[in-house]
């Protein structure tokens, strides 16, 4: 079909949002020609201004409200048009599972052009309070220096500070506010990013739902330590409860990157515990491990239980494992589990978590996926039943898959917390003989556009 010229769209103009994209904004159409609008819901009609322009697309922000969805609703926090946290809170939770679900189905209908089954939406557990890591950038104000902490607001590097976040428990607002405050006491100034000066530059603490134990982490513009940072440390750790340790994490550089690649503990333990399929983990500041553990143990649990229903005492491989946290959560239905992760401070949490659960069958092994899959194919030559594969966002890279293809004889199930990487992935296996039996996402982030998935495939 010929779309409309881009510049026959009108600066305003009145449009339908017909659905919502992998990033959040909702979709019309004028002609063909797609416009993405921020903070629009499918069914509503609304007055636009539109901004850039390109060949194929444009963007536009809302100037008027017409006729709402009838799935639009007040959001509960008072923040979320200012704050880039929640983008999809102004639509009832329900909805937000359905249209979860019709991005996965259209991205995996665009990038892999095969029809797979996807499954309805597991729900989150918790759907406020359930963000149990929190990392908020520091700044300070011009004139009284006080400190501000929050997130970014939309399309920017503007800190919105926040007092009250409904979406990570509650004293963790405590312990920010009580952060800001001795700050200012203790002489640490907030950091101003495009100087690249300034004491603290963000604030991250882990939280933990199963022990309600926090561990805080101060991110700061330095290599080294500085005695008001141990000062700030010592009264974070003495005068708040529910304090499992406070640490010091060295980011001198001007970087994107939250976590420089030291971090000292000056105050009690440098991890909190967490449970997932009635294991209990240790989880650092530098750990990965996912943010909404109610929901992850629901993901945890549906794997474990997958290949507890389909296998006997299967032989497990684990890649890309962090800190090994499927493979311990299946060690007891899995003859053994042999579990690769890159990262040396993950492995050593992973070998420390093993043993205080009094576990047998787990083998670590500290290098990269794709040169443990060389190495095995070479010498063990081992089959693995079932291979579980944790990639980063970026997804898995060809020759990674290629290996895990060769060491899998049964099934591959692929977590993955990007769809349109996880298309792409699940394409080249297809295209490789494989067979994708049905992805099941997952709700691990409320309100927002992301979503988890599982794709269980046959080797």
């Amino acid at each position: 079909m010929q779309t409309i010229n881009k510049k026959d769209i009108p600066q305003e103009l009145t449009v339908e949002i017909e659905k919502l994209s992998n990033l959040g904004f909702g979709i019309a159409r004028v002609e063909g020609y797609v416009i993405f609008v921020e903070g629009a819901c499918p069914g509503d009609r609304v007055r636009v201004r539109v901004g850039k322009k390109n060949k194929n697309f444009a963007q536009a922000k809302i100037l008027e409200i017409i006729s709402p969805s009838l799935h639009r609703i007040e959001p509960f926090c008072p923040m979320q048009k200012v704050c880039g946290a929640c983008q999809l809170q102004f639509i009832d939770y329900n909805y937000q599972l359905k249209l979860k679900k019709e991005i996965v189905e259209d991205t995996m209908h665009s990038i892999s052009g095969t029809a797979v089954e996807i499954r309805d939406v597991i729900p989150s557990p918790q759907i406020r309070n359930y963000r149990h890591k929190i990392q908020y950038p520091v700044s300070e104000t011009k004139n009284s220096k006080r400190i501000l902490a929050g997130y970014y607001k939309p399309n920017s590097h503007e800190i919105v500070n926040i007092k009250y976040c409904p979406i990570q428990p509650e004293y963790c607002d405590n312990i920010i506010e009580f952060i800001r405050n001795a700050s200012k006491d203790c002489g640490i100034s907030g950091y101003d990013e495009k100087k690249h000066v300034g004491d603290l530059r963000h604030i991250v603490i882990r939280s933990s739902h199963y022990t309600n134990k926090n561990l805080v982490v101060l991110v700061v513009n330095s290599s080294k330590m500085f005695e008001k940072l141990k000062v700030l440390a010592h009264r974070i750790y003495t005068e708040l409860e529910n304090i499992q340790g406070v640490g010091v994490n060295y980011n001198p550089l001007k970087t994107n990157l939250i976590l420089g690649e030291k971090t000292d503990i000056l105050e009690g333990e440098g991890f909190i515990e967490e449970k997932l399929c009635d294991k209990v983990f240790k989880v650092g500041a530098k750990t990965f491990f996912q943010v909404n553990p109610s929901s992850a143990d629901n993901i945890f649990g549906f794997v474990k239980k997958y290949i507890s229903d389909n296998f006997a005492s299967p032989l497990v491989l684990d890649a890309y494992a962090g800190i090994t946290a499927f493979g311990i959560c299946v060690s007891d239905i899995a003859k053994r589990v042999v579990s690769v992760e890159e990262v040396k401070e993950s492995v050593a949490l992973a070998d420390k978590i093993i043993k205080e659960n009094g576990i047998k069958n787990v083998e670590l092994h500290n290098m990269d996926a794709g040169m443990f899959f060389e190495k095995e194919l070479k010498t063990k030559g081992r089959k693995f039943d079932v291979t579980i594969l944790d990639p980063p966002r970026k997804g898995c890279s060809q020759e990674s898959l290629d290996y895990a293809l060769k060491l899998t004889k049964d099934k591959i199930i692929y977590v993955s917390c990007n769809p349109a990487t996880l298309a792409r992935d699940l394409k080249y296996l297809m295209e490789n003989g494989c067979k994708v039996e049905f992805i099941q996402p997952f709700d691990m982030f409320p309100h927002t556009y992301h979503i988890e998935n599982v794709a269980v495939i046959e080797v």
